[in-house]
């Protein structure tokens, strides 16, 4: 099987990076380790990243896609976006660390992402998938039997984030870390997700989709640290349509493709439809790959007749 770099992109932009890597990188650190139209007005001047609003008499929401870890000389946070947050009732994001409870996210893990006693993730690959798992972990210096304890899905986590992180990427620098270290005194904050249900929906996919997750990340972990590159030059110049044909790459497995990215757009639209009976205005960031290409949370509102208009 062979991972192509478009593949590879929407894979990241819809999993790790799109928002399992701020609930997860500490725990990969501890380790050693075109599209539909959609309604919108014409693009104003660019500035830095895409922003969009969805409003009526009483409510503006605001749609921000993110990048989780960035690295540390990338700088967005200015202008229209920074005006936009700072007049904001409320930020509200994919899913909230309880910063007073550190050991949440290894709890969770340990619930969720331990294989049953007596089982091995390298038992469960045949001799073709372990021989590129093995060699995948060795690229990035790490023990063939680092994450022997883990499912499939946790360790293809891992296995994508790690390059990212040893060659300069960093949650600190991340948007929603940039987001709340700005937030203005009094901002309210939600979440679209808990952390568990995140956690969650990989630990109920099926084993087979979960092997094919981690073998499509191990074929690919050469090409993951300059794709996301160039995912984040498109997601920083504003340019929609092309960070849009980099995540239109099919996902390979649409059982994937339907639980970590097109349900959950329809569940987030559906959410911003009910939050616009409510007045206020509201900040809301998600991965950069859910306001991008076919069946993104913009078309989804555009199905319900609520129109999304880029501001920046």
């Amino acid at each position: 099987m062979k991972l192509s770099a478009r593949r590879l992109t929407a894979l990241l932009g819809a999993t790790a990076l799109a928002f399992t890597l701020p609930a997860c990188a500490q725990q990969a650190q501890e380790a050693g380790v075109a599209s539909a139209p959609v309604a919108v007005a014409a693009e104003p001047v660019r500035e830095g990243p895409a922003l969009w609003k969805v409003a009526d008499e009483d409510t503006t929401i605001y749609l921000f896609g993110t990048i989780h870890a960035l690295p540390k000389d990338v700088v967005w946070y200015k202008g229209t976006i920074a005006e936009a947050f700072a007049g904001s009732d409320m930020l509200v994001t994919e899913v909230m660390l309880d910063e007073s409870n550190p050991g949440q996210m290894q709890q969770l893990v340990a619930s969720k992402a331990i294989l049953p006693p007596g089982q091995n993730l390298r038992d469960l690959l045949n001799e073709d998938q372990r021989a590129s798992y093995e060699k995948a972990m060795a690229s990035i210096n790490l023990p063939p039997a680092a994450f022997d304890r883990f499912e499939p899905w946790y360790a293809a986590m891992m296995l994508s984030m790690l390059p990212l992180l040893q060659q300069g990427y960093d949650p600190n620098s991340g948007v929603e870390k940039v987001l709340a270290t700005n937030a203005p005194a009094g901002m309210k904050r939600g979440e679209l997700e808990s952390i568990e249900y995140q956690l969650t929906l990989f630990d109920e996919l099926p084993l087979e989709s979960q092997i094919s997750y981690l073998m499509e990340v191990a074929e690919g972990i050469e090409g993951i640290k300059p794709m996301i590159d160039q995912m984040v030059g498109e997601w920083v110049e504003g340019d929609a349509n092309g960070l849009a044909e980099l995540m239109n790459g099919s996902m390979g497995d649409p059982v994937l493709m339907e639980q970590l990215l097109l349900q959950r757009n329809r569940t987030w639209a559906q959410w911003i439809d009910d939050r616009l009976d409510q007045p206020g205005v509201v900040f809301v960031a998600v991965g950069a790959g859910h306001l991008a290409g076919e069946d993104s949370v913009q078309e989804e509102l555009a199905d319900r007749g609520i129109v999304s208009i880029r501001v920046q």
